[in-house]
C-alpha cells in the first residue's frame, strides 16, 4: 500500500482551505500516527474548516463540540442517568465516543472540562463512577483554539498539552491565497461543497498505518530522536542561549511522536526509510508546545519555535 491512498483525503481537504499546505501535511500526519492534534491561529484562519473537511473524507462518526466557561466534563465523556422503572442507572455515552472530535476553541473551557479529556487521549477509554467504557479504535481529538492572549481563555495544561500528538500553528494567507479565498467563498455560495463520493474507510486507514509503522527507522536516527529530547532538557552542554531560554524540555512522549511522526512523513513522500530530514521536518510541531520557557526568554520575545528551530542547529546529525 502506498500513500496514494489518502490522495482524495488530501484532495478533499484542499477544495475547501486555500493554502494552509504545513497544516493539511500535519492533519494527515496525525492521522497515520493515531494522535490528536492541537490547530492554533487568530480566527478566521480555516482551522474549523480544515478539520470538519478532513471528517468528511473519512467513514467515520464526527461529533463537534463547542467548548465553553459553562460545559461540563458529563456534556463530554456522558453520564449515569437514574431509570427509575428499573431502579437502576444507565450510562449515556457523550459526543466523545464518535470516532472524530472536534474540541473547538478548546481554551475556552476551564481547567476541569478540559481534564476530562486525558483518560480519553491517552488511554482511548473513559471512567464514570465505578465503569471504564472504552473507545472506538478510530478515535482523534482535533481541537482549535485562539491564542490565549485574547480575553474570555484558558491557558491549557501542560498535561494535556503534552497528550497531543502535534501542536500545529496557522498563520495568515498571503495576497494571492486571499484572493483565491474570496473566489472560492464566492463559488460556494452558489453552490454547497459536498463529502467526497468514497471516503476513505476504516479498514483502508488502519492498513496505512500498518504500512507506516514497516517504514525503516535507523538505529542511528532513533539516538538522534532521544539527542534531540534530552537536549531540550539537558541544554547545557550545547549551547548558552538554549541554557537561558529552557525551563522544561520535552517528556518522553515526544521521543515517541517523533519517531511516529518521521515514518508517517517518509512514507507520505514516498521513501521507504526515515531520514534526519523527516524528524527535522516533523519537530517543530511535535516539540512547540512540550517546551516551556524561562522567563528571561519571554522578555527577549523568544518563543518555541525558536528554541526548536536552534536546537535543530546545534544537535549533531548522525
Amino acid at each position: 500500500m502506498d500513500s496514494s491512498i489518502l490522495d482524495r483525503v488530501r484532495v478533499h481537504i484542499k477544495s475547501r482551505v486555500i493554502g494552509q499546505q504545513s497544516l493539511i501535511n500535519s492533519l494527515l500526519i496525525g492521522l497515520l500516527s493515531d494522535g490528536h492534534i492541537l490547530v492554533e491561529g487568530m480566527p478566521g484562519l480555516a482551522k474549523t474548516t480544515a478539520v470538519k473537511a478532513l471528517s468528511e473524507a473519512i467513514d467515520g462518526d464526527f461529533h463537534r463540540v463547542q467548548f465553553t466557561p459553562d460545559l461540563l466534563p458529563s456534556d463530554l465523556i456522558g453520564t449515569d442517568v437514574y431509570r427509575q422503572a428499573h431502579g437502576d442507572f444507565e450510562f449515556r455515552p457523550g459526543p466523545i465516543f464518535h470516532n472524530i472530535l472536534l474540541a473547538d476553541e478548546i481554551n475556552r473551557a476551564p481547567a476541569k472540562v478540559q481534564s476530562a479529556l486525558l483518560e480519553a487521549m491517552a488511554e482511548h477509554q473513559v471512567t464514570v463512577g465505578q465503569r471504564t467504557y472504552p473507545l472506538p479504535e478510530l478515535f482523534m481529538v482535533l481541537a482549535t483554539q485562539n491564542p490565549i492572549e485574547q480575553e474570555g481563555t484558558y491557558q491549557l495544561p501542560e498535561a494535556q498539552l503534552d497528550r497531543f500528538l502535534m501542536h500545529v500553528w496557522v498563520d495568515h494567507p498571503n495576497h494571492e491565497e486571499e484572493l483565491q479565498i474570496m473566489a472560492l467563498d464566492s463559488q460556494q455560495q452558489k453552490q454547497r461543497p459536498r463529502p467526497p463520493a468514497q471516503p476513505l474507510t476504516q479498514k483502508d486507514l488502519f492498513e496505512a498505518r500498518k504500512a507506516v509503522a514497516e517504514v525503516y527507522l535507523d538505529d542511528k536516527l532513533n539516538r538522534y530522536i532521544v539527542d534531540i529530547v534530552l537536549a531540550s532538557r539537558h541544554p547545557a552542554k550545547l549551547d548558552r542561549d538554549l541554557t537561558r531560554w529552557c525551563r522544561f524540555g520535552a517528556s518522553p512522549r515526544a521521543s515517541i511522536a517523533l519517531a511516529r511522526c518521521a515514518r508517517a512523513q517518509a512514507w507520505l513522500n514516498g521513501d521507504e526509510f526515515v531520514t534526519p530530514e523527516h524528524i527535522q521536518q516533523v519537530a517543530p510541531d511535535i516539540l512547540r508546545h512540550r517546551i516551556l520557557l524561562t522567563f528571561e526568554a519571554e522578555a527577549d520575545g523568544i518563543t518555541p519555535s525558536h528554541f526548536v528551530k536552534r536546537l535543530l542547529e546545534v544537535v549533531a546529525i548522525p
